[in-house]
């Protein structure tokens, strides 16, 4: 286990987690890519092991699910399935070092058609 700590863009947000995770992910989905602007990078925690210095503002784009923002500066925090005990976090969040690697990316059937997605292989 190791914490992480990062923030928003102008710091507004504020935020440590305490995991052991060591695999980011990038999203491709047409949600993510609007939101993010391109590829979302994100790390999947526990909800409850993560410390906000202030709550994130939050947009309802689903019945299911909302996504986390700075109300400052618009950076996007996270991801949540209401229901799900995990968050999934934006992965420039965090200060380096992070000591995460990328995984498998998901949702690459909705990528934009502007880009191409390397094959995945595992890192080392």
């Amino acid at each position: 286990m190791r914490d992480l700590s990062g923030a928003c863009l102008c710091g507004a947000i504020a935020l440590q987690v305490r995991t052991d995770a060591v695999e980011a992910r990038e999203c491709h989905c047409t949600q993510c890519r609007r939101q993010s602007g391109h590829v979302w990078a994100f790390l999947t925690v526990p909800w409850d092991a993560v410390e906000w210095s202030v709550a994130p503002a939050i947009y309802q784009h689903s019945d299911k699910a909302d996504r986390g923002f700075c109300a400052e500066c618009g950076s996007y925090v996270y991801w949540r399935e209401r229901d799900a005990g995990t968050v999934d976090l934006s992965a420039g969040l965090f200060d380096q070092p992070t000591g995460l690697h990328l995984g498998p990316p998901s949702f690459t059937g909705n990528k934009g058609d502007y880009y191409q997605v390397s094959p995945w292989t595992p890192s080392e």
